[in-house]
C-alpha cells in the first residue's frame, strides 16, 4: 500500500516540538516558563527545540521585561501554522489509508 506523505513534516517528529506547536496553535502566545511547566521539560531541552522552530520560521520570539525581569514569549507564524496544519493532514490521511 502506498502512503502519500508529501505533507508530512519531519520537524514535528520530535515530541517536544509537536507539543510546543500544539500549545501555540491553541493560544496566541506563550512565555518560556509557562511552556517549560506545561511540557515538563528542562530549560536546555525547551530552548533547543524552540530554536529549531525559530530557524524554520515556524515561531516568532518576543523579548521584554515584566517587573524588571526578562520575559521571552513565543507566537506561531503563518508559515508555522500552515506547516503544522499540513502535518496534521498528513497524519490524518495516513490513518484513513490504514483503515480503508
Amino acid at each position: 500500500m502506498d502512503f502519500d506523505l508529501t505533507l508530512y513534516n519531519k520537524i514535528f517528529e520530535n515530541k517536544v516540538r509537536l507539543q510546543i506547536m500544539s500549545v501555540l496553535m491553541a493560544n496566541d502566545e506563550y512565555d518560556f516558563n509557562s511552556l517549560k511547566a506545561i511540557l515538563d521539560v528542562t530549560d536546555g531541552n525547551l530552548a533547543s527545540n524552540l530554536k529549531t522552530l525559530e530557524k524554520e520560521n515556524y515561531i516568532e520570539v518576543f523579548k521584554m521585561f515584566v517587573d524588571r525581569k526578562p520575559n521571552t514569549r513565543y507566537r506561531r507564524t503563518k508559515q508555522g501554522e500552515k506547516a503544522f496544519e499540513d502535518h496534521l493532514k498528513a497524519l490524518e490521511n495516513l490513518i484513513k489509508q490504514q483503515y480503508k
